[in-house]
């Protein structure tokens, strides 16, 4: 049985894309008789707070369907300021430097990047000649970074540019869930080994439904992080409601004052439902009749991976982001695509879904989709053979 490690910033009970991504490749390789094992900081994100029943503890220790999760110390933090999020790193850092000096390493490792300075501390620390490093790319910072306004082209940067490619040349394998990835990472490191590694879900879908609206008004669903870069409270101010049912699930920076614009305008159809587990959230949002994924600014490299959740649940998305993602949303059938802050566009599309009557059939077309194109088990072979 070969025994693999996975290095990461975030895994359940933790939500989001990332700890679904890693939760689901861990999961996966044990099933394909790896021996797997993950170290990841105590459960914190998004709040910034080490969860219950995790404070005051320095390491805790669990074996999880199988799997060894080691959760090490970390100065939990969701601060915006920048030298505040780089103390949690570097603490993470630290952590991860003491545990590499008390336990065997096995010859391969999995890397999760970002955060830049967690995977530059595991590929410096790790890198041998008989150790197999994989790197698993879902962002492009420090790009990123600029792109959302978090840092300037500055000194800062051009440390982290050479980070970034540190971490590119000491890989074996790097893994990009976007094909801008992996064309930024070969035009850094040419001739580097790179997979496509999409951040594809592995459940089983509840069956689908049809919508309870009546046949003038459409139901339209966000779930998921409610931050800066989704741009949910501007959405609430800039869609029209005519004939029209906006519901929110998640939490995030701008949640209250999400809240604070519903209270404030309680003749608007917007429902804010809170934070759900996974599975009783799929079978929420299945009820409605499309499903919208904003992003503020057009991010290089980012293909959200609630494409492939959604396109497996069967539901319909309207895509407000641009990039790689609403190519595969055209290409594939699966939607509307609207380029980001074109808000009267955005309108017209609801309009015209609203006009199209989306029913049972519609939606199990794009669940099929769903399984010939993103079937986790076809690409998890795939990678299987290169690790």
């Amino acid at each position: 049985m070969k025994e693999v490690f996975i290095l990461t910033s975030y895994y359940p009970p933790e939500i989001g894309a990332a700890s679904n991504r890693i939760f689901h490749l861990a999961n996966g390789l044990q099933k394909h008789n790896f021996q797997v094992s993950v170290i990841t900081p105590l459960p914190n994100y998004p709040t910034g707070k080490i969860f219950e029943p995790y404070k005051r503890k320095f390491k805790v220790s669990t074996i999880e369907n199988g799997i060894k999760i080691y959760r090490l110390w970390i100065y939990a933090t969701n601060s915006k300021n920048k030298f505040i999020r780089l103390l949690a790193m570097l603490s993470y850092s630290f952590s991860l430097m003491w545990f590499f000096l008390w336990n065997k390493i096995p010859q391969t490792v999995i890397v999760q990047s970002p955060p830049l300075l967690v995977a530059f501390t595991s590929m410096l620390l790790l890198k041998s000649k008989k150790r197999k490093l994989v790197l698993n790319v879902s962002d492009l910072w420090p790009i990123v970074g600029v792109e959302l306004g978090v840092f300037k082209k500055n000194f800062g940067y051009e440390l982290l540019e050479k980070i970034e490619r540190f971490n590119y040349r000491k890989a074996d394998l790097v893994l990009g869930q976007s094909e801008e990835i992996l064309s930024h990472v070969t035009s850094l490191i040419p001739q580097k080994e790179a997979f496509l590694y999409r951040n594809y879900p592995d459940f089983e879908p509840p069956e689908i439904e049809f919508s309870n609206s009546d046949e003038n008004t459409i139901k339209l669903v966000y779930a998921g992080l409610l931050g800066v870069a989704q741009g949910i409270y501007k959405l609430c101010q800039e869609l029209d409601y005519n004939n029209m049912e906006f519901h929110i699930y998640g939490s995030g920076s701008e949640q209250k004052k999400i809240e604070q614009f519903i209270s404030n305008n309680k003749e608007l159809p917007i429902f804010y439902h809170g934070e759900l587990k996974r599975n009783d959230l799929h079978d929420k949002i299945i009820k409605h009749d499309a499903a919208i994924i904003p992003l503020q600014n057009r991010i290089y490299g980012s293909v959200p991976s609630k494409i492939f959740e959604y396109a497996r649940l069967g539901l319909p998305m309207i895509y407000f982001g641009g990039g790689e993602g609403e190519q595969i949303i055209e290409n594939l059938e699966l939607g509307w695509a609207v380029k980001p802050n074109d808000y009267t566009g955005l309108n017209n599309v609801i309009s015209e879904v609203r006009n199209l009557k989306i029913d049972l059939k519609s939606k199990a077309k794009i669940r099929e989709t769903a399984y010939e194109k993103f079937d986790f088990e076809t690409q998890l072979n795939r990678l299987e053979k290169l690790i």
